[in-house]
């Protein structure tokens, strides 16, 4: 009867181990299938990705083909918006920014939960954290991924339009004084992107005179530069030289206005940001800079008054 009942045990662990088998060789055909599945992007014309994305990129490709029928149309428009103006549209979708995110969220929960693992008491015999804990602090880390890449695309977004506004002045006197000597517009902004410094403002000219030799009209050109940046100051210029343009008006005096004022608010700017500075410095002052010049000062005086008895 023993006999019976051990040969039984034996037949139903290997039953257990064979449907175990299956399942791992149903989720690896699955996933290879899944894989296999994703066509090949072809990113000739594009533009190479940052290198964090590059690091992830056969997964972020992966999860982003199966992602992106769920993104509603408006989200798709307000992320390729907010990725124009970065300019990362012609580097990534934004299928592929939102499954960055996702990455980036379950990344992080592992790692904090790795962490904790790590040090935790258990290890040493003591007694461990709960379960629940492990999962607070993974829902932290996974909140803090998924918040990260957004973060990085608001970085990303103000350091371009800082870049962006400074440069403005300079490339507007290189075309002012190219049209001035002789050159038409076209030329004068051949002329700034080849003598111009490195900047978002240079490759955006660089891009317009790409369209413009590819058969765009300039205005169309010009208004296109104007909604990808999105700033202000860029389409006060470009509805300007359009206008000036159709009306057959000289460009030289409209660029020479053009120029001097955005280098007026570019002064009123930093005034701004100088009038700014001591309001900003105020907490730090009141919360590590005192406390330690009132600790220096003091500090001889109690201990005088401590010796002496007092």
């Amino acid at each position: 009867m023993s006999e019976l009942s051990s040969n039984n045990l034996n037949i139903l662990a290997y039953l257990i181990a064979a449907a175990i088998g299956l399942s791992v060789a149903l989720v690896t055909w699955l996933l290879s299938r899944s894989a296999t599945a994703v066509p090949k992007e072809d990113r000739v014309y594009k533009d190479a990705p940052p290198l964090g994305l590059r690091i992830c990129w056969w997964p972020l490709q992966w999860l982003s083909h199966y992602l992106e029928p769920f993104l509603s149309r408006r989200m798709k428009a307000a992320l390729l918006i907010k990725l124009r103006k970065a300019g990362l549209d012609y580097a990534i979708t934004p299928a592929q920014f939102f499954a960055s995110r996702i990455l980036a969220a379950v990344a992080m929960a592992s790692a904090m939960w790795w962490v904790l693992g790590t040090f935790d008491p258990a290890r040493r015999g003591d007694a461990g954290l709960s379960f629940s804990t492990y999962l607070q602090i993974a829902g932290l880390g996974f909140l803090f991924g998924w918040a990260y890449p957004g973060i990085w695309l608001r970085d990303r977004l103000a350091a371009r339009r800082r870049e962006l506004l400074k440069a403005l002045p300079f490339f507007l006197d290189i075309i002012t004084l190219c049209v001035e000597a002789g050159l038409n517009l076209q030329g004068a902004v051949s002329q700034a992107v080849a003598k111009g410094p490195n900047g978002v403002l240079r490759d955006e000219l660089q891009r317009v005179m790409r369209d413009i030799r590819a058969g765009k009209a300039r205005a169309t050109a010009l208004r296109d530069m104007a909604e990808r940046l999105g700033e202000p100051g860029i389409t006060n210029f470009t509805t300007a030289v359009i206008q000036a343009e159709s009306m057959g008006m000289n460009l030289g005096p409209v660029l020479r206005a053009q120029a001097d004022q955005r280098r007026s608010e570019r002064f009123l700017r930093a005034e701004k940001l100088a009038m700014e500075a001591p309001v900003k410095m105020l907490f730090p002052l009141i919360a590590f800079i005192f406390p330690c010049t009132f600790l220096v000062l003091f500090f001889p005086i109690v201990m005088k008054f401590i010796n002496s008895g007092i």
